[in-house]
């Protein structure tokens, strides 16, 4: 199979049939940072004429043919970066094309003018398939809608050409259709827009930032004079208050027309514009009630900006359809019977009236809201109704104002027998734009109102309300979301057009009516699921009235300070344009410099403008890299540079004076290569590098003295031989040939010996840039096999060797906190290899140091031989840890009282404690970083089986989970555990719990087994790590295991591996604990820190588990305690027993067996509680850094058994408008009745007064007293308590309860303010909000004062 044209798979029976060549040509358009990813694939005949090669791109890409330049895309040197020729008759096998080859081209600007849209260059644009369409378009800059190549959002380029039309479109921000639509409509009207131009903007009295009518003025300016396809409308959101986000809010259109216009209004106050949103959108109604008996009418006057209609009568299945039958629906009175009756003041009782609206007036402009959106109460979602709905384009209104007013003699009583609230007044049909006027109250007589001359005019209106349709607003999509568009009839050459975003293109009448909505045929009630999604929202008629209907103003008619704002804006647009044109023809590239000084690789962006030469971008990347007090500049100079590869191309000698445009091969948006700023010293020359060249590193190795130098930079070739390359190396470094070995790390720990004189640098494997070690000695290593010499061995260790930093503990135990150095004894062969380097302390003390640490060693290896002995016996090898420590003496005691004392006050301590034998050593410790709470979970266990409910987040804690819920441990199943009997564990537990133990079964340290590079020397640390600190700088062979490297560390902790644990440095200063002892250290990395702590390592199947208090009534609920030590296979009672003589000590809590409990912690939240005769591993999932509460008990433990379930109650007292403290409730089942009794037995609350609900949020659940009452979910109707919307399946979950005859205290304002500043205070405090709500739809605002009020007080 071959590609074929459309990027489809052509049989290749296909290809030898037509027994002609083809050629496969890649094509990527450079001219556009949108499409620079995007390819396309041409597979062509090679007879095919390069013409026709620009052809088939243009069609493919959809620009005009001869706009754009085609280039080569493989070629190295300059020479072949020349354009092809768009008119050449040559084929394209002539033209150097390759076939059965990948042929790459790049697309790119022609003559510096990006390439021109095959969109714009259509002559009929009435029956072009793009200017038909109707509703969200095609792909910007795509030929109809098929195009498969450009980006779905529109390019920049997309923007610089105005559209044929005439008219400027509108960039979409992400979500501001809804405000491009009404924008273009408002300036589509032209007593709108010539009514603002005449405004003119005071920069004295207003910032024209925050100017809604100026920066509208702006954008109208734009829109009528700018060369540009469309404009943003940043500045006008700006003005409105609005912030990046609200561009990412959809809003309804007509909610945006009211508030925009209430702005407006409010802008416009005390000037001559102050009336005009009433003038051109204001009509009034009537609000009536008509009694049936006597005839005696009530009414109010209304006032709207736009009519509501509905597009299905409430409950029916069919849609009104038209408009004129939606507007006789809306004007149709209803009638109050039954319990509805009026009561009127006439009769002076309850009457069968009449009610419903009547329009008074209609405005110069009317706006109808056909309402789409409804809400569904079977399925309790919002939805849109597309029902077909037909809209005439001249509408007659004559046939709906009110003429019965001047003929009835009732309307001359007036009333204010609140007629307003009689009855429904049609509320599902009124705008809130209905009752907006203050000044009208019902009862007022038309006779007495001071509009009566232009209200009781109806019959001379009644020949003059014939409205013309000039705006469909479309909405597009559902009610959850989608897309807004308005078609527009222009007034001056009566065409229609469509405004969609920045697409402006003509439309027919037909067009319009596919905005009816509907779809053929007729599904009953679910038509409108099944109709077009696409259909007209908001109409605009304007009023046939010559005398009234305005033309837009032209330009020579412009007030003069639209002619100034229009010449500013101009002048603003060529600015931009000539900024424009800088960009596009400037060359953005990486640029690197190794400093000559500081040594540290220097990066930045050098933009440079094509025409500018090598030489003038040598001196801008000069001052760009703050050279000019460092190195004089002729000792710099530009290469080409790849950083990925770390390899120098080529240099540029002798084209100082070309343009940087040339060199770079063009002004791209990426380049696929970089600049390097090359330094040299005054007295060195500037090698020369030549396109092919490889670059190599070349490290000289010294057997003798086994060390690897830094590397020096040498250039080959590929087609080199061995023996050349050897010559070439021998004359850079002055090493003989002869003897000469060299080695090739071809990736990470693969060494290569270079040992076929004739083979070729390419056939052993070099790039690019390579990575070579040397060695040239006449000693007899040369002849041993590579794989056993010692250089294989020297550059294995150096590969494999990392660097990292220890710190030590503050004080070591006993006389070793004075320490301060250590020296292998000569003979030994204990842990630290032959090849640990000495540390040396003070020279006056080397010889008692020397002594010292001799005669520790010798009690370090007879302990060991005495662990091999006794390792079978568990208990005996616990006894023989602390004899054999105690028994480790130094004779600086004899020197040092107070160390002895020390010293024996831990051998009493050891004597009398648990095996836990520095356990207080290492809280004392974790009090200094109570923050991180000392220990955590290694990194590399986070993917541990048995660790998932321990993983760690970036502060150091558990991932916090619900409150109640938990889907591992004993927590998910703990209810049918009982039944189920012991648990099936895994063969491998051991191994997956984190921990192993340090010597295998012979008792020989695993460590041992095969030798590791060790090196230690002592390292000055910063000032911060604080006095008594000492650091060690090791280097390491990283396949180390943890023991070993530990058993290398003894000497220098001055205590036996078991006894100290190691801590891994991470980012911030977060430690976790390394305890996986036979994993190597290969995740470690190159100077890392590493901290040691005393303490007892973990043996196999132990654990070690964070204990924290469960303080359920205090502010802080969650207070850590210490660190132990839980094994697999204890009892939960065993536990318990080890911890109080820890508690005791370690934090003053004297405690009894059975006054406290333990039960797990998930994040905050107290979960499952722990029964003594609980296994760990069996019935109790455990792992790695577990943790766990501790709960002191005031009384007897009342859970005996798994299937109990422990709740916190907290009684919620309404009338005092506080909560009492918590008080735990245990239920024998999950029973709802049971939870009541209990609560009434403990509160005294009657039963069937009991309401409850749960808590939300993390323990203890706090929430406002402001808010309770109201935002929980109180009394739920459920029977037991683990169903929604309870949930309650766990121990922990936290229930308020109150009485439900208890009423809510009544707070004067005052003492509101003041309990909602104490609430929000202890709120903070605790970490919890003042409030709880779900998240609500953000309501749209504009801002008068440009910025949002933002209330603390206020949620």
């Amino acid at each position: 199979m071959v590609p074929g044209e459309e990027n489809q798979l052509v049989p290749k029976e296909i290809e030898n049939a037509a027994e002609e060549p083809r050629v496969l040509c890649i094509i990527q358009d450079t001219t556009n940072s949108k499409t620079v990813n995007e390819r396309i694939t041409l597979n062509l005949p090679a007879s095919t004429p390069v013409r026709k090669l620009f052809e088939d791109v243009a069609n493919k890409v959809g620009y005009i043919n001869g706009t754009f330049d085609l280039v080569w895309g493989n070629g190295v040197n300059t020479a072949d970066m020349a354009p092809l020729d768009h008119a050449s008759d040559k084929s394209l096998l002539d033209a150097n094309f390759e076939p059965g080859k990948k042929n790459f081209l790049h697309l790119t600007d022609k003559d510096g003018e990006q390439p021109q849209i095959l969109l714009e260059d259509s002559n009929n644009m009435d029956d072009s398939v793009h200017d038909r369409f109707i509703g969200p378009l095609p792909r910007e800059g795509s030929v109809g809608s098929t195009s498969d190549y450009v980006s779905q959002s529109y390019s920049y380029s997309s923007i610089l050409n105005k559209s044929e039309t005439g008219y400027v479109g509108l960039v979409n921000q992400a979500m501001t259709c809804y405000l491009n639509s009404l924008l273009q409509t408002l300036f589509m009207t032209p007593e709108f827009r010539n009514a603002l131009y005449k405004w003119e903007f005071e920069e004295s009295e207003e910032d024209p930032v925050t100017s809604i009518p100026y920066q509208l003025q702006r954008l109208f300016v734009l829109l009528q004079t700018s060369k540009k396809r469309a404009i943003e409308t940043t500045d006008v959101t700006r003005s409105f208050g609005w912030d990046s986000s609200e561009a990412w809010q959809q809003h309804d259109v007509q909610e945006l027309c009211r508030v925009m216009f209430d702005a407006l209004e409010q802008k416009w106050k005390q000037t001559e514009q102050a009336d005009l949103i009433n003038e051109l959108y204001q009509g009034k109604l009537k609000d009536y009630v008509r009694c049936l008996e006597c005839g005696y009418e009530g009414w109010r006057i209304d006032t709207y900006l736009d009519i509501p209609l509905v597009i299905r009568p409430y409950g029916s299945s069919q849609a009104f359809a038209s408009v004129e039958e939606a507007l006789h629906a809306f004007i149709q009175p209803e009638i109050l019977d039954g319990p509805n009756q009026y009561f009127c003041e006439r009769c002076k009782k309850k009457c069968d009236a009449r009610k419903g609206l009547r329009f008074l007036h209609f405005p110069y402009l009317l706006t109808l809201q056909l309402k789409r959106f409804d809400f569904d109460y079977t399925t309790m979602h919002r939805i849109k109704l597309n029902d077909r709905m037909t809209f005439p384009e001249e509408l007659d209104m004559s046939t709906f104002i009110d003429v019965e007013d001047e003929k009835s003699p009732q309307t001359e009583s007036c009333t204010d027998s609140g007629a307003e609230n009689e009855g429904s007044c049609h509320s599902d049909q009124m705008s809130n734009d209905f009752s907006n006027d203050d000044g009208v109250d019902e009862g007022i007589c038309l006779e007495n109102n001071s509009g009566t001359e232009k209200i009781s005019k109806p019959g001379l209106e009644k020949n003059s309300l014939i409205y013309e349709l000039f705006s469909v607003m479309v909405h597009s999509g559902s009610a959850a979301g989608g897309h807004y568009y308005a078609c527009i009839k222009s007034f001056s050459d009566e065409q229609w057009y469509s405004f969609n975003d920045q697409h402006v293109s003509r439309i027919t009448q037909e067009d319009i009516k596919k905005t009816h909505g509907g779809s053929s045929g007729s599904r009953g009630y679910y038509s409108s699921a099944f109709a077009s999604s696409t259909n007209a929202y908001m109409l605009i008629y304007r009023l046939k009235d010559p005398t009234r209907n305005a033309k837009f103003l032209e330009v020579d008619e412009y007030p003069e300070h639209i002619k100034n704002l229009v010449q500013r804006e101009r002048e603003l647009e060529e600015q931009e344009k000539r900024q424009r044109e800088i960009e596009r023809n400037t060359c953005k590239i990486k640029l690197f410099c190794s400093h000559p000084i500081k040594q540290v690789m220097m990066e930045n962006k050098l933009e440079v403008h094509k025409d500018k030469t090598l030489k003038e971008a040598v001196e801008m990347a000069y001052k760009m890299m703050d050279l000019e007090e460092v190195i004089p500049l002729d000792c710099c100079r530009l290469v080409k540079y790849d950083e990925f590869h770390d390899y120098l191309e080529r240099s540029y000698e002798g084209e100082e004076d070309t343009p940087m445009g040339l060199l770079l091969g063009g002004v791209k948006s990426t380049y696929m290569f970089d600049l390097l700023l090359e330094t040299r010293k005054p007295d060195q020359v500037f090698q020369s590098y030549k396109p092919g060249e490889v670059m190599v590193k070349v490290h000289v190795v010294d057997l003798k003295a086994e060390t690897v130098a830094a590397p020096i930079t040498v250039r080959a070739y590929l087609n080199q031989t061995v023996t050349e390359f050897k010559q070439l190396i021998s004359k850079a470094i002055h090493l003989p040939a002869e003897t000469m070995r060299i080695v090739l790390e071809r990736c990470y720990n693969d060494l290569r010996l270079l040992s076929v004189p004739s083979k070729t640098l390419k056939a052993e494997g070099f790039f690019r840039s390579n990575k070579v070690f040397v060695e040239s000695s006449e000693t007899l290593d040369y002849q041993m096999a590579f794989t056993d010499s010692h250089l294989w061995k020297l550059l294995d260790r150096h590969a494999n060797t990392i660097r990292l930093f220890v710190l030590l503990p503050e004080q070591s135990p006993g006389s070793y906190s004075k320490r301060t150095a250590y020296q292998k004894a000569g003979g030994d062969s204990g842990n630290v290899d032959e090849d640990c380097e000495r540390v040396t302390g003070p020279v006056g003390s080397l010889k008692s140091v020397e002594a010292i640490l001799e005669e520790s060693t010798e009690k370090l290896k007879s302990l060991s031989l005495q662990q091999q002995q006794d390792g079978d016996n568990g208990d005996s090898s616990k006894s023989t840890e602390t004899s054999d420590f105690e028994n480790i003496e130094s004779p600086l005691n004899e020197r040092d009282s107070s160390a002895s004392v020390d010293n024996r006050e831990l051998e009493q301590h050891i004597q009398t404690s648990d095996p836990e034998n520095f356990q207080s050593e290492e809280r004392s410790d974790s009090d200094v970083n109570n923050d991180r709470s000392t220990s955590s979970v290694d990194s590399d266990i986070l993917s541990s089986s048995h660790s998932s409910d321990t993983l760690c987040n970036a502060d150091n804690a558990q991932i916090p989970l619900a409150n109640g819920l938990d889907s591992h441990s004993i927590t998910s199943s703990r209810r049918t555990k009982a039944n189920e009997g012991k648990k099936e564990t895994w063969d491998t537990a051991e191994e997956d719990s984190g921990t192993d133990s340090e010597y295998d079964e012979s008792g020989k340290s695993r460590g041992e087994m095969q030798y590791m590079y060790f090196k230690a020397d002592p390292y000055a640390a910063d000032e911060g790590s604080g006095e008594g600190h000492k650091w060690l700088m090791v280097h390491v062979d990283k396949r180390i295991t943890l023991a070993a490297f530990k058993q290398h560390l003894e000497p220098f902790v001055g205590v036996l591996s078991s006894h100290f644990k190691v801590f891994r440095v991470y980012a911030s200063n977060q430690e976790f604990e390394s305890v996986r002892l036979n994993e190597t250290l290969s995740s470690f990395s190159d100077d890392n820190k590493i901290t040691i702590r005393l303490g007892r390592a973990l043996k196999k199947g132990e654990y070690r588990v964070k204990v924290y208090q469960l303080l359920v009534n205090e502010q802080e609920p969650c207070k850590f305690l210490l660190d132990a030590v839980f094994a697999k296979g204890m009892t939960v009672r065993q536990s318990k027993e080890e911890l109080i003589p820890q508690l005791r000590e370690q934090c003053g809590l004297e405690l009894s067996i059975d006054r406290f409990r333990l039960r797990k912690k998930t994040w905050k939240n107290p979960g499952t509680v722990f029964l003594d005769y609980h296994i760990y591993e069996e019935d109790i999932n455990i792992s790695s850094n577990w943790e766990v509460f501790l709960e002191v008990l005031d009384g007897v433990e009342k859970m005996k058994s798994m299937s109990q379930l422990a709740v916190l109650s907290r009684r919620w007292r309404p009338s005092e408008m506080k909560l009492d403290p918590f008080q735990e409730v245990v239920l024998e089942s999950n029973s709802v009745d049971e939870l009541r009794e209990k609560l009434s037995e403990i509160s005294g609350i009657p039963l069937e007064d009991i309401e409850f609900a749960k808590g939300r949020g993390t323990f203890p659940c706090d929430i406002s007293v402001l808010d309770i009452h109201q935002d929980l979910d109180w009394n739920p109707k459920v029977s037991t308590l683990n169903v929604w919307p309870l949930y309650i399946c766990d121990d922990g979950a936290v229930i308020f309860y109150r009485d439900k005859t208890e009423e809510v205290m009544e707070l004067t304002d005052e003492q509101r303010n003041e309990l909602m500043k104490k609430e929000s205070s202890r709120l903070q405090k605790t970490g919890h909000r003042v409030t709880y709500s779900p998240r609500k739809e953000k309501a749209l605002k504009i801002y008068l004062d440009g910025a949002p009020n933002k209330d603390l007080t206020q949620d």
